[in-house]
């Protein structure tokens, strides 16, 4: 585990492993909850086996990863951070891999000028309406008032697909009372901040192979119609669906997330 320091009070834990010569590194980015613990063990050990590289990090405000009590974890510092990483690092032939809103920063780190020979976007795409907006809006305030298990108990069952649901539903919904977090809170700065986000992006302008996966059973963020809109704007565009999923991709399907991913990656 290493850190990259950005200040006193600030920086990024992260996990890099280097490819095999030639072969290309894939950098995962969280989404606003995440951790760099759920894209390790299948998911990088089957792209490690077929020689690809592993860059793994928290954002600025998750765990381990440091952030100055003024700071506003906005997606232009959190797209920065993601900038300032690679450049630091240096991964050979990077292919950014987001989850979410994650999917988003990686594409915006990408139109800001960052080197990338292909993005792949789990669960990404979407339109901020009033429904979406709303939403956004209540998960800043739910965290804040029970914290990440409250949180999870209420969206889970309609976020994830009915397979996860069945083999999880055990560890969640427990007696102890909710915590909520302050308002300094990593995670809670981070919803917050992300309130403001802007999805709307030049999505023409993404002129590198992109691999778009969607969970079907993601019954919060997934939009059929706002999802075959966007992947016509992606000029080159591949398009995963599973039916047998929802919105936590390498939580749910990671043997399948690997395959997808060492089988995208193989051929650019």
């Amino acid at each position: 585990m290493s850190l990259l320091a950005l200040g006193p009070d600030d920086g990024l834990h992260y996990e890099y492993q280097p490819p095999a010569e030639g072969r290309p590194t894939i950098i995962y980015v969280n989404a606003l909850t995440g951790h760099l613990d759920a894209w390790a063990g299948v998911i990088e050990n089957g792209c490690q086996q077929a020689g690809f590289g592993s860059l793994r990090y928290n954002l600025r405000g998750q765990e381990q990863s440091p952030a100055a009590a003024h700071r506003k974890l906005d997606q232009k510092l959190i797209v920065a951070d993601l900038n300032r990483l690679i450049t630091e690092l240096a991964p050979p032939r990077p292919i950014l891999c987001g989850l979410s809103i994650g999917g988003l920063f990686a594409a915006r780190a990408i139109l800001a000028g960052v080197p990338a020979e292909g993005l792949v976007l789990l669960n990404t795409l979407r339109q901020i309406g009033p429904r979406l907006h709303w939403i956004n809006q209540a998960l800043a305030r739910v965290i804040n008032m029970g914290g990440t298990r409250l949180l999870a108990d209420l969206y889970l069952p309609f976020l994830t697909g009915e397979s996860f649901q069945e083999d999880n539903h055990a560890d969640f919904l427990a007696t102890a009372p909710y915590q909520g977090l302050s308002s300094t809170h990593g995670h809670s700065r981070l919803m917050t901040a992300a309130v403001e986000t802007d999805w709307d992006l030049p999505w023409e302008q993404l002129e590198l192979p992109t691999l778009v996966v969607c969970g079907l059973q993601d019954r919060v963020f997934f939009d059929a119609q706002v999802v075959a809109q966007l992947c016509a704007r992606l000029p080159k565009v591949t398009r995963l669906d599973w039916e047998d999923a929802g919105h936590l991709l390498p939580l749910e399907k990671p043997q399948a997330l690997a395959h997808a991913l060492v089988n995208f990656a193989g051929v650019i």
